[in-house]
């Protein structure tokens, strides 16, 4: 989806109350925000319900929505905040499952030796990605993974771009 794609949804929701443009809103950023809430919480259901419970907020705030010039970046700091708002709460520490950071294969030729050379790059990838510190794993992801710019990251994780 565009900007003005995104912008326009946001319009319908604020204006009309228009739950069929929510809904597109909530499908299109779903996904990269609660695999953005796993690597942060490392509880699957939690980060469900931090997300869902973002957006249900966004819902009853509705006619504030325009208001927001960059609605990924503002969602992504939202799911943040409320990442970090449950792992202080939860005051235990826990550790990441590894499958939770996998990086998805692209599409693979059918040809077996290349499927062996492939599930060998992607384990060497994913290995080098789980042995990484836990922010520069979550800065990977939003990078590589979900196509941030640096400085979106930066906005996001509340650090400098050149970091």
């Amino acid at each position: 989806m565009t900007g003005k794609e995104i912008f326009a949804l946001q319009e319908r929701v604020a204006l009309y109350n228009d739950q069929h443009a929510f809904r597109q809103l909530f499908r299109h950023y779903y996904t990269g925000l609660f695999q953005f809430a796993v690597s942060i919480v490392k509880i699957r259901e939690a980060a469900e319900e931090i997300v869902e419970d973002m957006f249900v907020t966004i819902w009853n705030k509705r006619s504030d929505i325009t208001n927001i010039s960059n609605l990924k970046v503002y969602f992504y700091i939202a799911v943040k905040n409320r990442c970090l708002n449950y792992n202080s709460r939860k005051a235990d520490i826990r550790t990441v499952d590894p499958d939770l950071l996998d990086i998805a294969c692209g599409q693979l030729v059918p040809n077996p030796e290349d499927l062996m050379v492939a599930s060998e790059l992607l384990q060497q990838v994913n290995r080098a990605v789980r042995e990484l510190p836990p922010k520069c794993r979550i800065v990977y992801k939003l990078v590589k993974e979900d196509g941030f710019a640096y400085k979106e990251v930066a906005e996001v994780l509340n650090i400098s771009p050149r970091t």
